[in-house]
């Protein structure tokens, strides 16, 4: 079978699927609500008195509501998976997908937003509308750079964790990878050289995320579509006014003024990630042989990576990661935002720091590396549920200790507290399916 019909194949069931299910999530109640009386405890009359007490003490809605566990993940619908800007309508599958996750992998209760505001004022405006409602803001497929703008507006001006899954999520889970591939190639994060390949919203905060876990900016070399980024291009006084994120970059990485492209970029390096297009053969195989011994190579693109794994293999590589599952090495967000979330939520955290994305990719890292680490697991999968619990831990951890949460717990009920959260969102699950509320599909 081609790559071709594969992967249309997987457009075709998925069609079929959604029409049979009609969505993905639903809202079912967690109270007793069978007989009539309880309508008078949850609704009218009873419900006027903890409104009355939350009017008299904001933070009491984080106890006494759902709001400590539902977050709104929210779109405008401008640059869509490898779609690009289809519109808000078009995106709610991707939102409802994403909300499916965040509740089988989290525990977090997550609500599909898709909004008709592409401005980015006008967006963060009617995103800081909605922080009466949620505990937490996840944006998602966000054209570039405009999301780097309203990440940042938000962050400052809500006071709870506003987290751009693209950005910081794919950063993190490629920081996991990283931390365990240089251990098995016997380097160090300080010594290596670093071509980060597509200039988007992933690589420019996983650049950030190397240079703060030790990286040297000046080893690092970020290619964009006109090529390498440094300080002497000809485009630098314009990319200060329009993307001042990768103008930052240009003026404080590639230490050497490396002039090129992707195969420049790429001369003697001991690490290449790409996150820029689909390939095959946006890296080529040359390209690979010519990096330094023990290579590792990350080439991200979905549905179809920048370079294929064996030929990175064949040209040298040691450690090759992509962003599928059917190949060894996924590097997900999946695998970070869940339990980034989970310990946020769980500690009410106001935002949700780089420092705490760092721990979560330390914690990802170590996971693995308890289980045994060698060229093809360099980091857990989807599967291995248990790491999800950990991260959510060290999560809430670093959130106390840096004075960003609102409550403290000590490790012991963190713990459990995911735990449980976790663990009965699939119990709930399993109980669905087994009896028969929830029909599996292959029965399509």
């Amino acid at each position: 079978m081609s790559l071709k019909s594969e992967v249309d194949k997987w457009y075709e069931i998925s069609l079929k699927a959604h029409k049979y299910y009609e969505g993905k999530i639903e809202v079912i109640p967690k109270v007793p609500i069978e007989k009539l009386i309880y309508f008078a405890v949850w609704y009218t009359p009873g419900v006027a008195e903890p409104s009355r007490a939350i009017s008299k003490n904001k933070d009491l809605s984080f106890e006494i509501t759902s709001r400590w566990n539902m977050i709104a993940v929210v779109t405008d619908g401008t640059r869509v998976l490898g779609l690009g800007n289809i519109g808000p309508e078009a995106s709610y599958p991707v939102m409802e997908g994403k909300a499916l996750i965040f509740k089988f992998l989290g525990g977090v209760d997550a609500v599909p937003l898709p909004i008709r505001a592409r401005d980015a004022d006008d967006f963060v405006e009617t995103v800081k509308k909605l922080e009466p409602a949620f505990g937490g803001i996840n944006l998602e497929d966000i054209e570039s750079p405009k999301c780097f703008y309203i990440l940042e507006r938000l962050r400052k001006e809500m006071e709870i964790p506003v987290w751009h899954d693209d950005q910081q999520g794919t950063a993190t889970a490629t920081l996991a990878g990283l931390i365990n591939a240089l251990k098995i190639v016997g380097k160090k994060i300080s010594d290596v050289s670093i071509a980060l390949i597509g200039a988007g919203a992933s690589n420019i905060p996983t650049y950030r995320l190397l240079v703060k876990m030790g990286a040297n900016p000046k080893n690092m070399y970020l290619v964009d579509t006109k090529g390498i980024l440094h300080a002497e291009r000809d485009d630098i006084d314009k990319l200060r006014f329009e993307n001042p994120w990768k103008y930052q970059i240009a003026i404080e990485s590639n230490g050497e003024m490396r002039r090129g492209g992707i195969k420049e970029a790429m001369e003697g390096v001991d690490v290449v990630i790409a996150a820029s297009r689909p390939g095959p053969g946006v890296i080529k195989k040359e390209w690979v042989a010519r990096m330094n011994k023990d290579a590792i190579v990350f080439a991200l693109a979905n549905p179809v990576p920048e370079i294929w794994p064996w030929e990175a293999k064949e040209a040298g590589a040691r450690v090759v990661a992509t962003g599928r599952s059917d190949f060894p090495n996924q590097i997900n967000n999946s695998l970070a935002f869940p339990s980034i979330f989970r310990g946020a939520l769980d500690v009410r955290a106001k935002t949700i720091t780089d420092e705490m994305a760092i721990r979560a990719a330390e914690t990802l890292a170590r996971f693995a590396e308890e289980k045994g680490i060698h060229e093809d697991y360099i980091i857990p999968t989807m599967e291995e549920y248990e790491v999800y619990i950990r991260v959510a831990v060290a999560v809430a951890e670093k959130a106390m200790e840096q004075g960003v949460a609102r409550i403290s717990k000590s490790r012991s009920e963190l713990e459990e507290r995911a735990r449980e959260i976790i663990e009965k969102t699939r119990e709930k699950y399993a109980t669905l399916i087994r009896a028969g509320l929830i029909k599996d599909i292959v029965q399509l």
